[in-house]
This record gives structure tokens, sequence and C-alpha cells, in this order.
């Protein structure tokens, strides 16, 4: 099997140089890689030049579409079985493609998603920010960690396709607003086979502040609500549970002011929650400094997934 690898990029020369050594150093190497510059103004063209005795890559520059569309561009160019579809601030482990080629014969796959993991030399905050997306006490339990394999959703930091589903349904339809996972569902819808293949994870090596981090997650809960205008059953009532946690630090903030009614159990709730969040994270990563800011970076992130999808929610019915 022969896949292409489909990389926009946007302004991370630094990112895609990493991206690249990884793609060196992997087992299995019938994969081309195909970079798509999207409208960068810091372009990363001589670096992604300097690979090309050793690896087999084709470098594209277009003006700004958005993600989503350039990926399409990429696929477009590609000349692989399958389309694998990368961030450029990831890293791939040096059996990736190989555990990806046999996950995709063995259980006869179309399409795939991956996870994401943080690697030992990541910084403190990038480990807790991994454990916030990819932790079952933040949104992250349904984030590559399912039992059923064929539920998962694919994100578009670590997917892919054969080229027989991009033939017959085309790739994103929008350019940056959970296209991802209206593509993993309408890929599905069409009886074609998207699983998760636990095998074929990535280290995520975010670059965010805690305020990016934030934005992102508002981001994230905004996209949910925009998938449901393709999908509408998009979202669930696991989906909404940021929603509930914030506005339950809501109503912990006013009680705490105002009325302290059943003040102790709203603390102890929350004490529950904080202290599992620090112990589980502390435990994974031998640090507890990582624990600490995990704490920061699970708030973070379900306020912000939350008030997205609150907000947007309220736009949409505002609307009709």
């Amino acid at each position: 099997m022969f896949f292409s690898c489909i990389i926009p990029v946007y302004n991370r020369a630094g990112e895609i140089k990493d991206l690249l050594n990884s793609l060196l150093s992997q087992s299995y190497t019938q994969f081309e890689v195909v970079i798509v510059e999207d409208g960068s103004t810091l372009r990363c063209e001589e670096v992604v030049a300097a690979f090309g005795h050793d690896l087999s890559i084709r470098y594209f520059y277009q003006e700004n579409t958005g993600q989503g569309f350039a990926r399409n561009f990429g696929m477009q160019q590609a000349k692989g079985d399958f389309f694998v579809i990368l961030d450029s601030d990831v890293l791939l482990p040096p059996t990736y493609f190989e555990a990806l080629e046999k996950a995709i014969a063995t259980r006869s796959l179309d399409a795939f998603g991956g996870p994401d993991a943080a690697a030992e030399d990541f910084s403190p905050l990038q480990k807790a920010m991994d454990f916030a997306m990819t932790s079952f006490w933040t949104t992250g339990g349904i984030r590559g960690k399912l039992k059923d394999t064929a539920a998962y959703q694919a994100r578009g930091f670590n997917m892919g396709v054969s080229r027989a589903v991009f033939d017959r349904l085309g790739g994103f339809v929008d350019p940056n607003r959970g296209e991802d996972i209206e593509w993993s569902l309408r890929i599905k819808k069409a009886g074609f086979r998207l699983e998760l293949v636990s095998q074929a994870f990535v280290y995520h090596k975010r670059k965010n502040t805690l305020w990016s981090f934030a934005k992102q997650g508002f981001s994230f809960g905004r996209n949910r609500v925009n998938v449901s205008r393709y999908h509408p059953e998009a979202i669930k009532l696991v989906h909404a549970l940021p929603s509930f946690f914030l506005l339950f630090l809501i109503s912990l903030g006013i009680n705490l002011l105002f009325i302290q009614l059943l003040l102790l159990p709203h603390l102890l709730i929350l004490g529950l929650w904080a202290g599992l969040v620090l112990a589980q994270s502390s435990w994974e990563h031998r640090s507890l400094i990582v624990g600490i800011l995990s704490l920061g970076t699970s708030l973070v992130q379900l306020s912000g997934y939350g008030l997205g999808l609150l907000l947007e929610l309220l736009i949409k019915w505002s609307k009709g």
C-alpha cells in the first residue's frame, strides 16, 4: 500500500521541520509527502527542499483558504492509494505507518482516525494540555479512548481515507469549523468503514499559551454546533457536559458570594473532580507540576468548550 501524507502548513516552518524529521525514521517507507502552504507569510519552502533527497516530497503554495480546503487541494495532487492527513505540529513515532498499514489490511478499513499523546521531552505545560485533551475527566474521554472503535469521529490532526472514499464523497466542506467531524459522519453514512486505530498515534506538540488554548476550546464548542447544521444528530448529551460543568462553576461562584446554600456539596463535588485530575495526571507523568498544570488546562478546556457550545446554540436558535 502506498500512502500520501497530506500536510497543510500556515506559518509553521519550525514545526514542519520536526515533523519531516520524524518521517525520515519510519520503518514503513512506502509513502510520499504533499505539503500545502496555505497563504503563509513565513514560508517553509526552503525547509521542505532540504528533505528532497531523503523523502518523496512535493511542495505547493496557494492563497489562504483554510486548512480544510488546503487538505482538499493536497488530496487532489496525491498519488497514493490511501491519504493520511496530519497537522503540521505533530510528530510520528517510527512505527506509525507500519501499524497503520497493518490495521487497514487486517480490518478492511476505508478510513481511520488516530489519537494523540505527549512525548517524554514535551514541556510540563504541553503535557498538561495533552492531558486536558485526552483525559476521561474532560472531553478527552471521547477522543481516542473508545472501546467501540467504530464509534470514533476522526480529527484532522491525524486521520485518513482511501482514494475511493475521496473520489466518491469529495473532501472537506468547510475550511475550519469542525470539518473533520463532519467528514467522519458523512463517510460513515455512505457505508464506508471508519474506525479508531489506537496504534497509529502521533505526538501532538502544541505551541499554545493558556489563553490560546482557551480560545481553541471555545472554537471546538462552536464547531460542534456548526457540524450539527449538516448532521442534526452530531450533538449528543456527552457534548453538553462541558456546558453543564461551566454552569456548575458559575453557580458555585454565585453560591459562594451570595447564597451559601448547599455550599459544602458544591465544594466537595469540585474538590473530588480536581483531586482525580491531579492524581491521574501526576501519576501518568510522574510529576506533581504537570498534575497541577493539568488542573488549570482542564478547567480552561472544559469551560471554553462549554461556553462556545452554549453561545453557538443560542445563535443557531435565534436564527430559527
